[in-house]
């Protein structure tokens, strides 16, 4: 008996160690960056002290085409102490929106994407063989944590493939200038990545944060959001269910507010969108129509947290918004069900 039992911890250690010794417990995620501005929230994100930090767009303002400029504002956030610090704290994941991809609303017409790939990647440290650099656009997906824990990061590009957005020639007052593209050629994600998407939520994993650098659930306030692309977003939803992906969690950015939405697609579970933004800088409060909303809409410097408690038979998370000095603004939680 005695044997057995080393020979399974052994075997766990070892499983353990490929996919991530440690079972995350904490993530941080946030958005909207203004390189020239204070960033002074950093310290109160080190202070949660997280497994990972999720960079969700806007990381910098980047909004040029000229690639030497793009890459010296990459330079201006590595040298914020704060990151620095954080960075070496724990483990960074990152997507891009719009500014940081290089310019305001833009999409796969952006004509250095290609060179906007490699500058993004260089300042992640991105190994060069990695998959990341042989294929068009960021988007990528890591498996971390031992068995029984794993929780799967799914990034996704929103940008790259992206179809030009439809302007809303009746715009209301208060509203963004955008309007729902009933084209079905219309498209966010791309063949491509719908199919790596769909072959990521086929792999088994306890808890899935997927990262989208616009909001999935909010659709009404006219800005960018995957309800400017309701046949895409209606697949996305439909892939979760006809996958039956278990554990699910959406994490957003771009609003310049916080909020946590929440929205039943037919699983056992409801599906959560927490929207981080900005994390240095304030918007004048302006209430947008959104009924998944199920917190306090937030329009102060922000950050956001997901704490998931393992102790159980089934994982549980905490969806947290905080503020500049690391307090509490609101949170929701999750159980979820036993996997598939």
């Amino acid at each position: 008996m005695k044997l057995k039992t080393v020979t399974l911890f052994l075997l766990t250690f070892v499983a353990g160690y490929i996919q991530g010794q440690k079972a995350i417990e904490v993530i941080a995620f946030g958005s909207c960056l203004k390189e020239t501005r204070p960033q002074p929230i950093w310290e109160a994100v080190r202070e949660a002290n997280p497994d990972v930090f999720v960079m969700l767009g806007d990381n910098i303002y980047g909004d040029t085409r000229d690639m030497a400029k793009l890459r010296q504002k990459w330079r201006k956030l590595d040298e914020v102490s704060g990151f620095r610090r954080l960075r070496s704290q724990c483990r960074l994941l990152a997507i891009w929106d719009d500014h940081d991809y290089g310019e305001n609303d833009a999409g796969a017409s952006y004509p250095k994407k290609v060179e906007s790939q490699e500058a993004f990647l260089d300042f992640l440290n991105e190994p060069e063989d990695s998959p990341r650099r042989k294929t068009p656009g960021i988007y990528d997906a890591q498996i971390i944590g031992p068995p029984e824990k794993r929780v799967q990061f799914i990034l996704l590009d929103t940008r790259y493939f992206r179809t030009a957005l439809l302007r809303n020639p009746s715009r209301k007052r208060g509203q963004g200038p955008y309007m729902p593209n009933p084209d079905p050629k219309a498209r966010i994600l791309g063949p491509e990545q719908w199919k790596w998407l769909k072959e990521q939520l086929l792999k088994p994993a306890e808890i899935r944060v997927i990262a989208s650098s616009i909001q999935v659930l909010s659709i009404h306030h006219g800005w960018e959001t995957w309800g400017n692309f309701p046949k895409e977003r209606d697949r996305l939803l439909k892939l979760i269910k006809t996958t039956k992906a278990n554990g699910v969690v959406f994490l957003s950015g771009d609003r310049h507010s916080a909020e946590i939405s929440k929205l039943d697609v037919g699983v056992p579970y409801p599906i959560l969108d927490a929207t981080a933004s900005a994390m240095n800088q304030r918007q004048k409060p302006v209430e947008e129509y959104n009924p998944y909303r199920v917190s306090k809409h937030y329009f102060n410097e922000n950050f956001g947290l997901m704490k998931i408690n393992w102790s159980g038979n089934i994982p549980n998370i905490s969806l947290q918004i905080m503020d500049l000095e690391g307090k509490l603004v609101d949170s929701r939680k999750v159980v979820f069900p036993e996997s598939q």
